[in-house]
């Protein structure tokens, strides 16, 4: 039986971080984040704020993004989500009150793949 991996990290409210963050399993964001986020599964929650440019496999806002979002998966905008800036991804939720003010493309994850390795934009 595999042991799978059950990553969690949380960036607390009254925390900033400026710059890189590279994680695995889950991230929580209730604080400040500045910079670029590699991720598999964040989570910014409502008093949580990013500016950044972002590259994750799953995003749910329920606090304020502004930036870049590549998602390989699913990006869910929740009711007291804020998303602006540019957004790629495959699957794409917005609940009822969520604010999106984002240019929105529809990709596959070859096509992520693809730009990552410099073959094709998005």
């Amino acid at each position: 039986m595999k042991n799978k991996s059950k990553d969690f990290s949380i960036i607390d409210k009254e925390l900033t971080v400026d710059g890189a963050i590279s994680t695995k399993g889950r991230l929580t964001i209730k604080g400040i984040v500045k910079g670029t986020l590699h991720g598999e599964n964040v989570i910014i929650a409502k008093e949580g704020a990013v500016y950044a440019d972002a590259k994750v496999v799953n995003m749910t806002i329920g606090g304020t993004f502004e930036g870049e979002i590549r998602a390989s998966e699913k990006l869910v905008i929740l009711s007291t989500g804020n998303c602006s800036g540019k957004v790629a991804c495959k699957n794409f939720v917005v609940e009822a009150g969520g604010i999106v003010n984002a240019e929105v493309s529809y990709v596959t994850s070859q096509d992520l793949k693809k730009k990552e390795d410099g073959k094709e934009s998005v």
